[in-house]
């Protein structure tokens, strides 16, 4: 059906007829690639990635709002959405990258005004939507805001996913509890992730003279990493820097800055490797009033794509290896790089990203 070069005589065996579709342009949708290589092949991927907050707001002005009050009856001079109210209904009452979950929450509202409308004696002229008045159409906050936390923690990591509605925060925990050096890992993970926690603890042993770490703190100590919502399957090898600086963290006792996350995969030698869907990650990260973001500084082209919003709200930095990430995360580890970069007069190697209004540079 797809191929141009074999279609001019498709045989329709239900009509037992031929069709020349070698004109037809065919158009599929679908969620993730997890399709077929024969037909992956003869397709063009044109990857869309979710709405900005921004976006989805300027979506329902225009759009959304209209048309809900028009399917229901209503005109805009009987009932409109203050600003806030779009921007808590898409925080708080829905979870997707597109805007399907909120115009159903907008019909909603609409449906409920005007029985309110048929109902009471002396209704309202005019009903202006807020945020006060969301808890009455409809009901408790479904979702509660990510904010990470303010103060450092020993053994915690915020780490950026993907999922199909959009980027998520990804909470890494890591305890030591008196032992023999085992390992255990919870919460619901997949073989690749589980793989990438036996590589970033590799990392830490190669990094032990560097993290003051001796070789009695891994075998007296277990390792037990936690990811919560042990409901939710997760997986990739995304979070691999992310569980090397948990790790290194929990064993050192040095505690990783506030408010800074990251995600890159890691290689035995320290190396952080490409990541996929890192506007949904970013935007992510934004959500949850995170100050600092690591990212892999094969991802830097990457950043063309990403609003100008976000880029203005993040301090983005690029990194290459796993002691650039340490550099970052733990102030004692910043401290040593910084002595050690003035002793040789070697300019630093870290990745930083400035952006302006123009151009994106990586220096």
């Amino acid at each position: 059906v797809l191929d141009p070069s074999q279609n001019k005589q498709f045989n329709d065996h239900y009509l037992e007829v031929d069709f020349d579709l070698s004109s037809v342009m065919f158009v599929a949708t679908a969620n993730t690639l997890d399709i077929p290589y024969a037909l992956l092949d003869r397709l063009e991927i044109i990857h869309v990635s979710g709405y900005t907050e921004q976006e989805k707001i300027a979506i329902s002005d225009q759009y959304l709002i209209k048309k809900n009050l028009q399917k229901n009856g209503l005109k805009t001079s009987e009932c409109s959405f203050s600003e806030g109210a779009v921007q808590s209904i898409i925080r708080h009452y829905t979870a997707e990258a597109g805007v399907r979950e909120l115009s159903r929450k907008i019909d909603t509202i609409a449906r409920k005004v005007v029985h309110e409308i048929v109902t009471k004696k002396t209704p309202k002229k005019k009903y202006l939507i807020t945020q006060k008045s969301l808890n009455k159409y409809l009901g408790p906050q479904k979702y509660l805001k990510e904010v990470v936390d303010v103060k450092p923690a020993i053994g915690q990591v915020n780490g950026l996913a993907w999922t199909e509605v959009g980027g998520e925060m990804l909470q890494i925990e890591v305890a030591c509890p008196p032992g023999k050096g085992n390992l255990v890992h919870t919460g619901s993970l997949g073989d690749v992730m589980e793989e990438s926690i036996q590589a970033a603890l590799t990392v830490v042993k190669v990094k032990a003279d560097q993290l003051n770490l001796t070789a009695a703190s891994f075998e007296n100590t277990d390792l037990h990493m936690h990811l919560p919502e042990g409901a939710t399957p997760k997986d990739g090898p995304s979070a691999g820097i992310g569980m090397c600086v948990a790790i290194a963290s929990a064993l050192s006792q040095k505690p990783v800055k506030p408010k800074i996350a990251m995600t890159g995969e890691i290689t035995l030698r320290g190396e952080v490797l490409a990541i996929g869907g890192l506007k949904e990650k970013l935007l992510a990260a934004q959500r949850a009033q995170v100050k600092t973001v690591l990212i892999p500084i094969q991802n830097k082209k990457d950043l063309v794509d990403i609003p100008k919003e976000v880029l203005q709200a993040v301090d983005i930095h690029c990194v290459k290896t796993i002691d650039e990430v340490f550099f970052h995360c733990f102030d004692e580890m910043g401290a040593v790089s910084k002595n050690k970069a003035a002793l040789s007069h070697e300019p630093s190697t870290i990745g930083t990203i400035q952006s302006t209004q123009e151009e994106i540079v990586c220096v």
